[in-house]
């Protein structure tokens, strides 16, 4: 164990980050150090719960190692996949920093940018959800124009939200406000209920611009298909009884303690 990890090991960490990993080992030996980095040089005790969310391949025993070898990193294990937002729901209870992020575990934002949107946000009143806003996106044109058409519809039923790229990650959000809204969707839906119960709780929306690279391996597990399952969720989320029901009974959050550092 290196210096720097017996005299920090014992520090409660400044932020908690939750990273789903799906069948993604040719990728987390390289985007997990890379985190892990940012943050040391950056000053900042980070806890990241790497969540081996079902995976057929090496990603369960890679994670493993790099836990050995460095105490940021936390390694849980979901023995069925079940979706991608169920291996972050696992992970919630795990997270002890005053602030909660989830990350892909891909490596499409740089590192040094997951830095300054948390350093954003611990200078404001902890009234805040920060994500990234994917400016500057390496995909197919197909696959633009399926953002943007999601992005308007998602507009038209909220117009008052303060984001334009919905599903952009990193989210940074406070802990005891991503605790209150009880999240439920275990699948790719989970990004939209967190901005929606957001929206509805009163946080402000801080959007950082940041250049979003195309994966340097691996497969997406996003689907084209996906979108639709999008806007079906999107119009139960806004017209369905249950829903609504749910949205009104949550509070306004009021925490204005800042975990300053």
């Amino acid at each position: 164990m290196s210096n720097w990890q017996i005299n920090n090991s014992n520090e409660k960490p400044h932020l908690s980050m939750i990273m789903p990993c799906y069948n993604e080992g040719s990728l987390i030996g390289y985007t997990i150090p890379r985190l892990v980095n940012a943050f040391r040089i950056a000053g900042y005790q980070l806890e990241l719960i790497a969540v081996d969310n079902g995976s057929t391949d090496q990603t369960g025993q890679i994670i493993k190692d790099l836990e050995k070898k460095n105490s940021e990193v936390v390694h849980l294990c979901v023995e069925t996949n079940e979706g991608y937002g169920n291996g972050i729901l696992n992970a919630v209870p795990l997270c002890t920093a005053p602030w909660v992020g989830i990350i892909p575990a891909d490596g499409q934002v740089d590192a040094e940018d997951v830095v300054r949107l948390y350093e954003a946000l611990v200078v404001t009143d902890g009234k805040a959800l920060g994500k990234v806003r994917r400016r500057f996106r390496m995909d197919g044109f197909r696959r633009k124009v399926v953002s943007v058409i999601y992005n308007l519809f998602f507009r038209i039923l909220w117009p008052r939200m303060q984001s334009i790229d919905i599903n952009g990650s990193p989210k940074i959000l406070p802990r005891k406000a991503l605790l209150s809204m009880d999240l439920k969707s275990k699948d790719w839906l989970l990004d939209p209920e967190i901005m929606i119960k957001a929206h509805r709780m009163g946080l402000r929306i801080l959007e950082l611009n940041v250049f979003a690279r195309m994966r340097g391996s691996g497969i997406s597990h996003v689907r084209m298909g996906t979108v639709w399952v999008f806007i079906w969720f999107l119009l139960k989320f806004r017209f369905s009884r249950e829903w609504r029901k749910e949205i009104r009974n949550l509070s306004e959050y009021s925490e204005t303690s800042t975990p300053l550092l």
